[in-house]
């Protein structure tokens, strides 16, 4: 997918629901309140037989200076030199206003392939707006109802020659060599950088996820090393999950910026909560969770609640204090911060403890490692020799106990899965075991096989477990079948 088409125009012009419908999932938060999207969302899109990538973009405002809406102007206007082509949308049923003959301009000066549609046209209600929009100068507007689905195949007759220029003009630089990049539905990965799918289809997926303002966004940019994504110093600016795919240490990642959480009591808005939710599904398909914390104001209410979120979810999580160049006394604080984390989050012991400064930049070699090893530590499989073993050895240093006399006795233990490593104990009274003898098990697991921090799932199995008809009632015969058992009399 070489071709690159942004959308842009106005606020509440219907950007991010044509986006939504040409990836084929919904990406992006749709709301009737203007100014919902202020990063760049990247998408993989499928219009018929075309493949192409797909920029959201905030809406276009008429401010210049350092404010929100210009951070947020600039943004869209770098994603204008960034793609191939531009679909400017206008709102047919508002009709042309002054904002969109400026912005006219300015994209016939950025963009050499700049596409005019009208939104919201379907009915009459769009009739007037859709004829105003010939009078831009940028050819003939393409009437379209993004949510509806109206206008699809006019766009794609605009766009075909556009495409197809794109791929002969790659395959004149040498052919990628291409990797199945679908999920395991069958459904192609959206947000696919095009230059991941050379090593490999899967990248490793990292959440970053905390309260408001303590400085996700501005990591994110660091670690890529261009500004992607809207920073500054007011709290709550990143809406939605935002995925940016990216090389780090020659590993191809996709990190998932999100909206900081607050607790719900204080969180009134509708967009909030949409923000949130898409927050917390951010976490639930992630592998790493990195958890950003305020060096300032560390281990908050909330900040729990995120990390024993995590790790409920079975993600694998990295805890990184964040703003550690404001911090005079290093030394002291840091020893402080440990001693927190294992007094706070005894769930999640061992999970590595990482300051950085999104800022400066120090501290993302340390970043990186821990996630790497958390990822593998994540994946880690143990042979079930090795676990019989260890079981044996833990048994005999530590036997269960003997509820009313009747003794606990565990025969067999296996890996049954990964990511989070999963293990099943074959046991007799599986209910009686205490959970503390359960949490001695997971324990040792933890430091014998070099597992910190990772969440781990032990299940204890009693031998009938695999017996389907175990405390299943028979099956009284009815009178037919006593008859026919019986069989037919004879007379003698």
């Amino acid at each position: 997918m070489s071709f690159t088409l942004a959308i842009v125009g106005r606020p509440n012009v219907g950007k991010s629901t044509l986006f939504n419908r040409l990836v084929g999932k919904k990406l992006a938060l749709v709301d009737d309140q203007p100014g919902v999207t202020r990063d760049l969302r990247e998408g993989a899109a499928r219009l018929g037989d075309l493949r192409f990538t797909v920029l959201d973009s905030a809406g276009l405002e008429e401010a210049t200076d350092d404010s929100l809406q210009g951070r947020m102007r600039r943004l869209t206007e770098r994603a204008v030199e960034m793609a191939d082509a531009c679909l400017f949308l206008i709102d047919a049923r508002t009709g042309l206003t002054p904002t969109d003959r400026v912005f006219a301009e300015i994209l016939r000066r950025k963009n050499a392939h700049v596409i005019l549609a009208a939104n919201k046209a379907e009915g009459r209600a769009g009739e007037g707006g859709y004829l105003e929009a010939f009078e831009l100068g940028l050819g003939e507007p393409i009437r379209l109802s993004a949510e509806h689905g109206e206008g699809m195949s006019e766009l794609l007759d605009v766009l075909t020659p556009l495409v197809d220029a794109a791929d002969e003009a790659a395959e004149e630089t040498g052919p990628l060599i291409d990797v199945d990049v679908s999920d395991e539905d069958g459904d192609d990965l959206a947000e696919v950088d095009p230059l991941s799918r050379i090593t490999t289809a899967r990248p490793l997926q990292i959440a970053v996820v905390g309260r408001p303002n303590a400085g996700k966004s501005t990591l994110i940019n660091k670690i890529i090393g261009e500004e992607r994504l809207l920073t500054g110093p007011e709290a709550g600016i990143t809406r939605d999950a935002i995925s940016v795919p990216f090389t780090w240490g020659e590993v191809p990642m996709r990190i998932f910026d999100t909206a900081g959480m607050r607790k719900r009591a204080k969180i009134q808005e509708k967009l909030e909560k949409l923000s949130v939710a898409d927050g917390l599904r951010a976490v639930k398909f992630a592998e790493v969770v990195v958890i950003l914390l305020d060096v300032e104001i560390p281990f908050e209410q909330q900040d729990l609640r995120i990390a024993d979120l995590a790790e409920r979810e079975g993600r694998a999580v990295v805890v990184a204090v964040n703003k550690w160049d404001l911090e005079d006394e290093k030394q002291d604080k840091l020893k402080e911060l440990k001693e927190m984390f294992e007094r706070l989050l005894p769930q999640l012991r061992g999970a590595p403890l990482v300051t950085v400064s999104a800022k400066t930049g120090r501290g993302l070699d340390r970043l990186h490692d821990a996630i790497i090893r958390a990822h593998d530590i994540w994946n880690r499989r143990i042979s079930t020799a090795q676990l019989n073993r260890w079981l044996e050895a833990m048994l005999a240093q530590h036997p269960p106990p003997a509820p009313q006399g009747r003794r606990i006795k565990m025969r067999y233990m296996t890996q049954v899965k990964t990511r989070p490593p999963g293990f099943v104990v074959m046991t007799s009274l599986p209910d009686q075991v205490p959970e503390s003898y359960a949490r001695y098990l997971v324990n040792g697991l933890r430091e014998d096989f070099d597992m910190p921090g990772t969440p781990i799932r032990l299940t204890l199995r009693g031998q009938g477990d695999k017996n389907p008809y175990k405390n299943k009632k028979k099956k009284q015969p009815s009178a037919l079948s006593k008859h026919l058992t019986k069989g037919p009399r004879v007379k003698k």
